[in-house]
C-alpha cells in the first residue's frame, strides 16, 4: 500500500507540474476575445537621418498604410508604423503583460546618392518586444547579401510607460537604442557609405514603441493570420504520463 502511495503522490506531482508550468502563458489575442496593434514611431535623429536618404517608405505584409509627413522643405517631419498584435504573453497569476508580438512591418528602399548609398532596401517586420529583458526583436529582410535574419535582437529599450494589464494594455517603450548587430544589419541592407554611416551611428534614440490592447464589441471572424492556440506537445506529454500514473496506481491499490 505504501508503494502506490508513493507512486501516486509522484505521478500527481507530475500532472501538478504540468499544469504550473502553464503560468506563463502565450496565446493569440483573438482566443481570448481581445484585439491590438502596436506603433513604431521614429524620433527626431531617425527623421533627421531618413531625410538624408531620402527613401520611399512601404508597408509591408499585415501592417497597416505608414502615416508620413514632410515639411515645406521636403524633409520628415513624422513618421509611425503600426501593425496588428498577433501574440500575447504574460502571467496567468498577476495577469501581467509580459510580452507582445507583431505581424508585418516597414520597408525602406534607398536610392543611390553620393556619399550617402550605393542603394538597397530593409524591411524590418514581425517584432517580439520582451518586457523583461528589455529587448525589441525582429525578422530583418535585407538586400546587398543580408537575405533574411529572423529574431534579430534589433533594439533594447530603457523605459515602459502605462498599463501593462492584459485586458487593457496600453503602454509604451521608450528610449529605443540599436544593438550592434541591428547596426550592421541596417547598414549593410541599405549599402550605406561614409555619410549615411555617420547619419546612422548618430542616432542614439530610435523613438517609441506602443501597444495597445483591447476588448472589442464585436470581434467578428478572426484576421486572416489567425491559427487556433493548441498547447505544446510536451505539455500534452507530461500531463498524458502523470495521469497515466495516476490510474496505474489507483488500480493497484484495489487489488491490494
Amino acid at each position: 500500500m505504501k508503494w502506490n502511495v508513493r507512486h501516486l503522490a509522484a505521478s500527481t506531482l507530475m500532472a501538478f507540474t504540468a499544469v504550473s508550468q502553464a503560468a506563463v502563458v502565450t496565446s493569440q489575442p483573438y482566443d481570448l476575445g481581445l484585439q491590438g496593434a502596436a506603433t513604431l514611431t521614429f524620433s527626431q535623429d531617425v527623421l533627421d537621418t531618413l531625410s538624408i536618404y531620402t527613401p520611399t517608405v512601404a508597408p509591408y505584409g499585415w501592417a497597416y498604410a505608414p502615416y508620413v509627413t514632410k515639411d515645406q522643405d521636403g524633409n520628415y517631419s513624422n513618421m509611425l508604423s503600426a501593425a496588428p498584435i498577433n501574440s500575447l504573453t504574460w502571467d496567468n497569476s498577476t495577469n501581467q503583460l509580459l510580452r507582445f508580438g507583431t505581424t508585418g512591418g516597414l520597408t525602406l528602399t534607398v536610392p543611390q546618392r553620393t556619399a550617402v548609398s550605393s542603394g538597397g532596401s530593409l524591411t524590418v517586420t514581425d517584432l517580439d518586444a520582451d518586457l523583461s529583458t528589455k529587448t525589441v526583436y525582429a525578422t530583418i529582410i535585407g538586400t546587398n547579401g543580408v537575405g533574411t535574419i529572423s529574431h534579430l535582437a534589433l533594439w533594447t529599450f530603457s523605459g515602459i510607460g502605462g498599463s501593462t494589464s492584459l485586458s487593457a494594455s496600453n503602454l509604451t517603450l521608450t528610449n529605443l537604442a540599436i544593438t550592434t548587430q541591428g547596426f550592421n544589419a541596417f547598414k549593410q541592407s541599405l549599402g550605406l557609405l561614409a555619410l549615411g554611416r555617420a547619419a546612422l551611428a548618430g542616432v542614439t534614440d530610435y523613438g517609441t514603441l506602443s501597444a495597445l490592447v483591447k476588448s472589442p464589441l464585436d470581434l467578428g471572424a478572426p484576421p486572416p493570420w489567425y491559427v487556433s492556440s493548441l498547447p505544446e506537445p510536451s505539455t500534452y506529454a507530461f500531463m498524458g504520463l502523470g495521469l497515466v500514473g495516476i490510474v496505474l496506481s489507483t488500480r493497484r491499490a484495489r487489488r491490494h
